[in-house]
């Protein structure tokens, strides 16, 4: 066998050099526009996306409008337009990623599959708040601008809205508290705003020395005074005989708007007017006696 010149070796390797070149310019080349093309899918999803967006927005808003002119509950035209923005943003998040062909809808369907039971445990919260929405708005316990106390939760206040899934509550100094629709499906929650009256109720103590004539006299004046208490309706009344003090008070309806504005003037004015007529009011006290 003829050994090889050097001439001969010096071309067969420039040879492969060549090959070698072409081949890792050819994979370049491939992988460049690859790249080139996936940016520019990436950048028409993303306008798409955008646009999309916008037109649910405005479909969003013009749907609230036309259930307000009809006069759809506050709470369900809020818990409306939740479902509809989030269902139609996955939908074209999905919608977009299957036309772009940025992933295969075979991909998608396997994922989908492999990860249904995951999803299913994982989501377990958030069908109970789903349905724990759709059944405060089927059976409305509350409404939006209703005040509240779920005394489970230490939280009272108005009612801000009722989402897909969560509650709004905005409380007497300012704090926004957001509840999951589940927990107020498993507690016990008071509609203070539910009715139109609330029967007003204070009792107070006074001494067995002073006349329990005089004091209901005086409750009945400050009664007839106010003109937010149906007077017609009023009870006055001794409700027990305690240690220390003769326990009298009344009821009286109120209009569910000024019960606490109510509460707050007859228990001052009680106190004004007892003072001036000399009915005290007891307090607790200790005698102590030395013993030398």
């Amino acid at each position: 066998m003829r050994e090889k010149s050097h001439p001969e070796r010096r071309t067969e390797f420039f040879t492969m050099i060549n090959i070698s070149t072409d081949k890792v310019q050819e994979w370049i080349d491939s992988i460049g526009l690859s790249a080139a093309n996936f940016i520019l899918r990436v950048i028409f999803a993303v306008i798409i996306f955008m646009i999309v967006r916008k037109l649910i927005a405005k479909l969003c808003f013009l749907l609230n409008m036309h259930m307000e002119k009809r006069g759809t509950d506050v709470s369900v035209r809020s818990f409306t337009i939740s479902i509809l923005s989030f269902g139609s943003m996955a939908f074209t998040v999905l919608a977009i990623i299957v036309q772009l062909n940025i992933v295969k809808e075979s991909s998608i369907a396997a994922l989908i599959a492999s990860a249904g039971v995951g999803v299913t445990l994982a989501l377990q919260g958030g069908l109970a708040n789903l349905t724990g929405g759709l059944i405060l708005l089927v059976l409305k316990p509350f409404r939006t601008g209703d005040y509240v106390i779920i005394k489970s939760e230490d939280v009272e206040g108005v009612v801000g809205k009722i989402e897909m899934y969560y509650t709004t509550i905005l409380t007497i100094d300012n704090m926004t508290v957001v509840l999951p629709n589940s927990k107020l499906m498993n507690s016990a929650v008071i509609n203070v705003t539910a009715q139109k009256q609330r029967r007003l109720e204070i009792k107070t103590g006074i001494s067995y020395d002073s006349d329990i004539r005089e004091a209901k006299k005086i409750i009945d004046r400050i009664i007839l005074e106010d003109p937010r208490l149906d007077s017609a309706k009023a009870d006055i009344f001794v409700d027990s005989l305690g240690e220390s003090a003769v326990i009298i008070g009344f009821r009286a309806w109120v209009n569910t708007e000024n019960y606490l504005q109510a509460k707050w003037d007859m228990n001052e004015r009680i106190k004004l007017a007892f003072d001036e007529a000399g009915i005290s009011i007891p307090y607790n006290q200790m005698d102590v006696h030395l013993v030398s």
